[in-house]
């Protein structure tokens, strides 16, 4: 069984960074393509940005280019800069075990976390 454990949620300022991770427990991380949602209240769960496992391709949505980064190596990770209120959400991990596509799609993928909320005071 695979769990995803995130960390790294908290109550910022707007324009400060916070640096999410997740961990995969339970099998081979190599086997992934992994992704961040998030969702705030009120609305649906949004994707926000994606990565491969053979060779790091990145997609992001255009609500956090330029300043959201993620990343990989046995945790992935997103990094995220010059926050904004609008960023308040929690934000999810997910992981897939199909094809290696940096997809954008819920359906994608089979695994989720547990989610960590994020904060961003004006």
């Amino acid at each position: 069984q695979v769990q995803l454990v995130e960390s790294g949620g908290g109550l910022v300022q707007a324009g400060d960074s916070l640096r999410l991770s997740c961990a995969v427990v339970g099998r081979t991380f190599n086997m992934y393509s992994m992704a961040w949602f998030r969702q705030a209240p009120g609305k649906e769960r949004e994707f926000v940005a994606s990565i491969t496992w053979k060779d790091s391709y990145t997609r992001y949505a255009d609500s956090v280019k330029g300043r959201f980064t993620i990343s990989r190596e046995n945790t992935v990770y997103l990094q995220m800069d010059s926050l904004k209120p609008e960023d308040t959400a929690v934000y999810y991990c997910a992981a897939s075990t199909e094809i290696d596509v940096a997809a954008n799609y819920e359906d994608f993928y089979d695994y989720w976390g547990q989610g960590t909320q994020v904060t961003v005071s004006s």
